[in-house]
């Protein structure tokens, strides 16, 4: 059986939530920037480039995980293609005939 792609599970949670994180941080930034002094202007800026690299390497990390599934499905399709090539047609053949059906409806 096919394992689900990681957007089904916590990571694509994570990545939303690094993402917000990002926007909180730089909304935070931006309001207090004019009062941070040098040290905590630099704090900061470090805090917020280090949210950022993470949702950087959180959004690698599933682009990875997503294309190396999509790759083991096509490579699932192709060989049960080779192995049922009428069966295969046949289905294509019902797919499309609902699909037209679907279509012409509107």
């Amino acid at each position: 059986m096919m394992e689900k792609i990681p957007t089904q599970t916590g990571a694509r949670d994570q990545l939303l939530s690094d993402l917000k994180t990002v926007i909180q941080d730089a909304e935070a930034w931006l309001r207090h920037s004019g009062s941070l002094t040098g040290d905590e202007l630099k704090a900061a800026k470090a805090k917020f480039e280090r949210t950022i690299v993470k949702a950087k390497d959180d959004i690698i990390r599933l682009e990875e995980a997503v294309v190396e599934k999509t790759k083991i499905a096509a490579k699932a399709t192709d060989e049960y293609v080779q192995e049922n090539p009428w069966k295969s047609v046949g289905i294509g053949a019902a797919v499309g005939v609902v699909i037209g059906m679907l279509i012409a409806r509107k």
